[in-house]
């Protein structure tokens, strides 16, 4: 019979470092007042041993749990995976957020709640009891409702809030999307085209209005009219149909959109075809997020790539700062986003 192998405790690293167990304590949960070359010498012999921290001894060992918890829309998320349509935000918002944690010896969690949903104190307050979590990073539109906000708070709970810059407790971070806009718009304007049109998301999306602010600015310093040119969508492939459909339809139609989200840029790009409407000679697209279908879209679309693991990222960091110094900063964090550009856009077509 094999005999099992003993496993590596705290206890085997402290006699391989010579050094106390709360001194590998303090190195193992990153405290603050370890000298440099001490904290070296605990990570040499670690890593010589192979010793793994259990995670329920760490949380044990004070009031970390070691977990941060992020919260994404229950009703979008699920349309999405169901028709194989999604955009790939959870993806980036997991591979920012998972690695920054992994550096910090954290662990994230995903949670999906119905920012509609009457039972929303509820589901938030069993999701708190369940994961017992040091942070929790707050998605649109969850970072801009009131009622999660304030119950975070009361709760005295570390969290950041993505696209939300409402008053409120949290952290606060954007995606640069007023200034995204504009730059998209310039880029169009630059062509030649003056009746740009403009496809936003919901109204329940903070990021929806800084769009069309961002849009509405460019136009304006153009000396450009937009007082029919602005469709609302509701991310949704089929709004997108619908909001590109009345757009394209006016008398006087547009020659060029901006769209806010890749799913109706691909129910605008349908609508196109559907009108015989060459891309880009006829009408030239911007979307935001730039998700794959974007870049293998035929032809690939010129996009607003936001920075979604970056501020996923970012949010962890600022959480575990917080907690360790008891400092938020003072005014949004901004993440920039760029303008990538592919196939989709031209100069204004001559129209008769």
């Amino acid at each position: 019979m094999r005999k099992r192998r003993q496993s590596v405790t705290i206890k085997h690293v402290a006699a391989d470092a010579g050094v106390s167990l709360q001194t590998v304590s303090r190195v193992v949960n990153k405290a603050p007042n370890v000298r440099p070359e001490m904290a070296q010498r605990v990570q040499d012999s670690i890593d010589r041993l192979g010793y793994v921290p259990s995670l329920a001894a760490q949380r044990m060992a004070g009031a970390h749990s070691y977990f941060i918890l992020a919260l994404n829309d229950r009703e979008r998320t699920i349309a999405d995976w169901r028709l194989r349509e999604g955009t790939d935000w959870v993806d980036q918002m997991l591979l920012g957020g998972m690695l920054t944690c992994a550096e910090h010896g954290y662990r994230m969690i995903i949670e999906l709640v119905d920012t509609h949903s009457d039972q929303l104190e509820r589901e938030l307050l069993a999701a708190i009891a369940a994961v017992q979590p040091d942070g929790i990073i707050l998605t649109p539109p969850h970072s801009g409702n009131r009622q999660i906000v304030d119950l975070l708070a009361g709760q005295g709970i570390s969290f950041a809030r993505i696209g939300s810059v409402r008053p409120g407790g949290g952290i606060k971070l954007t995606m640069d999307d007023e200034r995204a806009a504009r730059i998209a718009t310039d880029h169009l304007i630059g062509l030649g085209h003056r009746r740009i049109g403009f496809i936003a998301g919901p109204a329940d999306y903070e990021l929806s209005g800084w769009r069309i602010d961002g849009w509405r600015a460019a136009m304006a310093d153009a000396g450009l009219r937009t007082d029919d040119l602005l469709a609302i969508g509701d991310f949704s492939h089929e709004s997108g149909r619908s909001a590109a459909g009345h757009l394209l339809a006016l008398e006087d139609r547009a020659t060029a959109l901006v769209v806010s989200n890749d799913q109706m840029t691909l129910g605008a790009l349908r609508v196109a075809g559907e009108r015989g409407l060459r891309v880009p000679a006829d009408l030239s697209l911007i979307s935001f997020d730039d998700t794959p279908s974007m870049r293998h879209a035929h032809p690939p679309v010129t996009a607003i790539m936001q920075p979604i693991a970056a501020v996923s990222a970012r949010a962890v960091q600022l959480i575990i700062e917080q907690r360790r110094t008891g400092q938020t900063p003072a005014a949004p964090v901004v993440m920039p986003a760029e303008l990538v550009l592919r196939q989709t856009t031209g100069p204004v077509p001559a129209l008769s």
